[in-house]
């Protein structure tokens, strides 16, 4: 038995806007995941930047022992390659985000303008994945170097408690 309401509904229209709104969500996605990266890796940055400071305020407080300085010296250096891995590594990131907002921005042209815009958006969206694998393995590099600086180097001297 057949009802003829929906004879002349057809799966195609939903399984067309279905898609429509799935190929649009992606780049949406993707902003999520590059934003939460960003904030790790800024949350990392300002770590960084607090262990920069702490290493300079033990280097000007006044005590001239060769080999401590030395030391410090060396942490100092690692922390700057530190700063610019993950100043790279944000840089990438946001260029992620950038092109992801493009590749949106892509989509919904294409969907007012009914045309062709699968080159801009191949560009757009495969930008984007280049970028975000770009800031991972720069955020890789800022893991590496201050893993192998803390097996050549040690852990960073802690400043002498005062008593009170």
């Amino acid at each position: 038995m057949t009802f003829p309401v929906f004879e002349s509904f057809s799966a195609e229209p939903v399984d067309n806007v279905a898609h429509i709104i799935q190929v649009a969500l992606t780049p949406v996605f993707m902003l999520s995941g590059i934003g939460t990266l960003l904030n790790l890796f800024n949350t990392r940055l300002a770590r960084v930047s607090d262990h920069i400071e702490q290493t300079n305020a033990l280097l000007m407080d006044g005590k001239n022992d060769p080999n401590r300085n030395q030391t410090l010296e060396k942490h100092l250096a690692r922390l700057h390659r530190r700063t610019l891995m993950l100043d790279a590594a944000i840089l990438s990131g946001g260029l992620g985000g950038a092109a992801s907002c493009g590749a949106a921005f892509v989509l919904f042209l294409g969907g007012v303008r009914d045309s062709s815009v699968a080159t801009w958006l191949v560009i757009m969206f495969g930008l984007a994945l280049a970028c975000t694998v770009g800031a991972l393995a720069l955020f890789l590099g800022d893991g590496l170097i201050a893993w192998h600086g803390l097996k050549r180097e040690g852990p960073m001297p802690r400043p002498a408690s005062k008593a009170s």
